[in-house]
């Protein structure tokens, strides 16, 4: 039974592979043929750490990237730290709201980032020696990824670093 699950697994996992290349496929071409959406993708995949499945993504669910501040950015993918004071009580900062599908593609291109992203990865690896929790520094990474982002579509600059 090991041995005919597995190779079922295989012809699954195989057919569903050739059905993401389909897919990525068509949105290539349909981006291809918006002048600038398909600017922004070269914009957006320059930075290490954005593959295409992000850039469909910022294209596709977050149009007004590069036309608002970073502030603004940032809260719209629910990234920016929100106050729960309430007179002298000073509660603590969380993070909500925003769009959800941005924001989980945006964490798995940030865990990537901060490998290959030289700014990504020098801000999370000294929030971590400040002693910050994994997550929360991942959390800044993403607010601070995303903002870049927001400013090379705006300025219309690659990355340069």
């Amino acid at each position: 039974m090991g041995k005919s699950f597995e190779a079922s697994c295989r012809r699954i996992i195989r057919s569903f592979d050739v059905e993401i290349s389909r897919i990525e496929k068509k949105l290539d071409q349909y981006v291809s043929r918006q002048p600038e959406w398909a600017d922004r993708k070269a914009i957006l995949m320059s930075a290490p750490g954005v593959g295409a499945t992000l850039a469909y993504t910022l294209l596709a669910d977050m149009p007004e990237l590069g036309t608002m501040t970073n502030k603004q950015a940032a809260s719209l993918v629910g990234v920016a730290p929100i106050n729960r004071d309430s007179g002298r009580m000073r509660g603590k900062r969380r993070i909500q709201g925003g769009r959800a599908c941005v924001r989980t593609t945006l964490y798995m291109a940030t865990l990537s980032a901060t490998q290959c992203n030289p700014i990504i990865k020098a801000f999370y690896c000294q929030l971590v020696d400040q002693g910050k929790h994994k997550k929360v520094a991942l959390t800044a990474c993403m607010r601070k990824f995303i903002t870049m982002l927001n400013a090379m579509v705006r300025d219309r600059a690659e990355w340069a670093y």
